[in-house]
């Protein structure tokens, strides 16, 4: 459906510390320094952090979250407790199961640095 996601930053040091953490702890690699963007590569998919193109400050999407595929409940709690290690505030209930009536999932929640939602799933009973 997508061929990448970009999100903006105000400080590309303290994104790249965060992003560099909550992808290692998934098994990525650190981010490419392009000057004013990050670029990361993982199991085929991109993401990039960037200032934005118009100059303005980078602001952060109301009620929009990025997910992040996990390969099970450790992995989601690594990825979490990576992300608060580095800049990141945990966000949303603490890591846990959650029942949605048509399926179970284990989510965690964490803001970036500059305010992003991401969320970490994993569908239960895989």
């Amino acid at each position: 459906m997508f061929t990448h996601i970009v999100v903006g930053s105000n400080d590309l040091q303290k994104s790249k510390q965060f992003y560099d953490a909550v992808f290692a702890a998934i098994g990525g690699n650190p981010g490419m320094d392009m000057g004013e963007r990050i670029a990361y590569a993982h199991n085929g998919l991109n993401f990039m952090v960037t200032k934005p193109i118009n100059g303005e400050p980078a602001t952060y999407a109301n009620g929009g979250t990025i997910g992040f595929a996990m390969t099970g409940p450790d992995q989601a709690n690594a990825w979490h407790e990576a992300g608060v290690a580095s800049g990141g505030a945990s966000c949303e209930d603490p890591p846990g199961e959650r029942d949605l009536g048509f399926a179970k999932l284990y989510l965690a929640y964490l803001r970036d640095p500059d305010g992003n939602k991401l969320c970490a799933m994993f569908p239960m009973g895989q």
